[in-house]
């Protein structure tokens, strides 16, 4: 199992991709032109505060909105961990799996948490957080290949002997 320990950023309910990358951002060149107004709508300042590892913990419905493939790339390009929320907009779920982000559903985490403080995550078995663990569903190993290898396009080179 692997297990990671990360800094919650902590966001509420119906983040939708116009939060997490506004659309006139999106004529950038690239993601990492993109990464600086990240959540600009909501927090213009998170985007810089966010480290490498870092987890995001939000409410209920994220991701919902437009189905840009950019939300997911962006969140993955901060050096977000993973995102751990109460549920999301099923198009931005398999999005951020395509894109090697990986997301934890859990009712009661963003309930019980406050932002700076820092959760453990065994993938498929559980997130710990001030002593107390709530329990994850597992991914079907698929999923987690595709995650593994960065992304589904890397697990299908990787599958087919084309790796670079």
């Amino acid at each position: 199992m692997e297990k990671f320990t990360g800094k919650v950023w902590l966001l509420g309910d119906d983040i939708d991709t116009d939060i997490i990358i506004p659309t006139e951002y999106l004529a950038l060149k690239t993601v990492e032109d993109m990464k600086p107004y990240a959540f600009s709508p909501l927090r213009p300042e998170l985007a810089g505060q966010i480290q490498p590892g870092d987890i995001i913990v939000a409410g209920k419905n994220f991701g919902c909105g437009s189905s840009r493939e950019q939300a997911p790339e962006v969140i993955k390009a901060l050096g977000v961990r993973a995102v751990i929320a109460k549920s999301y907009a099923r198009i931005f779920f398999r999005n951020s799996i395509n894109n090697g982000l990986l997301l934890i559903e859990n009712e009661e985490l963003h309930d019980a948490v406050s932002e700076g403080d820092t959760v453990e995550v065994t993938v498929g078995e559980s997130v710990v957080c001030n002593g107390t663990s709530y329990p994850i569903s597992s991914l079907p190993e698929n999923l987690l290949d595709i995650l593994n290898a960065g992304g589904l396009v890397k697990a299908m080179r990787r599958l087919n002997g084309l790796e670079d």
